[in-house]
């Protein structure tokens, strides 16, 4: 298999995969990509700015406005003013958006792990155990 071929099918892989994972929680059902991945910044860093969330997603700052009134509303995220200066408004998650992307993650985990147990043989999981390092490398790549 030449290399296009091999991105191709990694790609088809992965994109199936990352799908499979999707479809686990009925909470991520009611939330777009950019919304899961705002959410996801926000639980890897205690409280960003909604600047900060705009650039990290990719999206428009009237887009991330949009978005962050969504999760405020149903009660996602928090807003704090910064002491430094008024003007700025920093946003973290609430112990309900905490509990939430650990519910997500766990029910993740637990269909993946199902998965693994129902579809591979132990030699397959020693295999895909020595080739998570070599698909780090590829997301680390640039």
């Amino acid at each position: 298999m030449n290399t296009s071929e091999l991105s191709s099918s990694l790609r088809s892989v992965i994109s199936a995969l990352h799908k499979g994972l999707r479809r686990q929680s009925d909470s991520v059902n009611n939330y777009s990509m950019t919304e899961m991945e705002t959410i996801g910044h926000l639980f890897r860093s205690p409280s960003l700015l909604p600047t900060e969330l705009a650039s990290l997603t990719k999206v428009k700052t009237q887009s991330m406005s949009q978005i962050l009134k969504k999760l405020e509303e149903q009660s996602i995220i928090k807003r704090t003013p910064s002491k430094e200066d008024k003007r700025k408004v920093y946003i973290s998650l609430t112990s309900f958006g905490k509990k939430m992307v650990e519910k997500v993650k766990y029910d993740k985990d637990e269909w993946l792990k199902n998965a693994i147990d129902k579809s591979l043989t132990e030699k397959e999981k020693v295999l895909l155990t020595k080739v998570l390092p070599v698909l780090n490398k590829l997301n680390e790549a640039k």
